[in-house]
């Protein structure tokens, strides 16, 4: 449910715009000068934070939808298949090495700051820049993981938590997309409400027709939904004056 929650975002409507914004592109343009001009466009931040918080539980290994367990699931799934396991386990090794902020890694750039009146020098790696801004800056308030960060700024932060996102949303489609071929060959017998189920809301206008009743303040209301209203409450009418709370 949570990767068709993602599947849904904005960022996701161009796969191909995905995948490669999850790879960090820039273009470096020489400037003749022994100087070079680099140049890295992203999506807007609240488009970027809105999908952070979509792929944010599939981060967290202790959350019941965490992109590892919804692995260990489908691998137990697929014990005897070992195409499939081979899959799973490289799936699992790329996951920790992006975002687990220790895992030893090859790929990534470094941040290094420094002041040479005062003498001071500060660095991070994108990675941890990423997950300052995540946790920093977005979805909670980590007072120690700014602090760390801070010197680098908010633009920094955000720059290193682009691709990571992008990347984590790609991780877990492509994962959807595994269950949904799994689901098709018969290996999962998942209910198929989950994969029809209203995951977001296409639209955030809402209009019906109801039966109104009103009553002095202070009149309980029914019991429950079957519950008849008592004579207090009156049936809204053609003649019934009704305001807005605010007026």
């Amino acid at each position: 449910m949570r990767a068709r929650r993602v599947e849904a975002h904005s960022l996701a409507a161009d796969w191909d715009a995905l995948v490669a914004l999850a790879g960090a592109p820039y273009v470096v343009t020489a400037l003749g000068n022994g100087e070079v001009h680099i140049r890295q466009e992203c999506p807007a931040e609240e488009v970027v934070e809105s999908a952070a918080a979509r792929i944010r539980p599939l981060l967290l290994e202790d959350d019941a939808c965490s992109y590892l367990k919804a692995l260990a699931a489908v691998g137990y799934f697929c014990r005897e298949l070992p195409h499939d396991t081979a899959w799973i386990r490289t799936a699992r090794a790329e996951w920790r090495t992006r975002t687990e902020a220790n895992a030893a890694r090859e790929g990534g750039y470094q941040v290094m700051l420094g002041d040479t009146a005062e003498g001071w020098t500060v660095e991070l790696d994108d990675r941890k820049l990423a997950t300052a801004w995540i946790y920093g800056d977005v979805v909670h308030h980590d007072t120690q993981l700014l602090d760390e960060a801070d010197p680098f700024g908010l633009s920094e932060r955000f720059r290193a938590a682009v691709p990571l996102v992008a990347w984590a949303m790609v991780k877990a489609i492509e994962l959807l997309n595994y269950v949904r071929a799994l689901q098709t060959d018969g290996l999962l017998g998942l209910p198929v409400q989950l994969f029809d189920r209203e995951v977001v809301l296409a639209s955030t206008r809402w209009e019906h027709t109801a039966r109104a009743y009103m009553a002095p303040v202070g009149t309980p209301a029914p019991a429950d939904a079957l519950a008849p209203f008592s004579d207090e409450w009156i049936p809204v009418s053609d003649s019934t004056v009704l305001r807005h709370a605010d007026d």
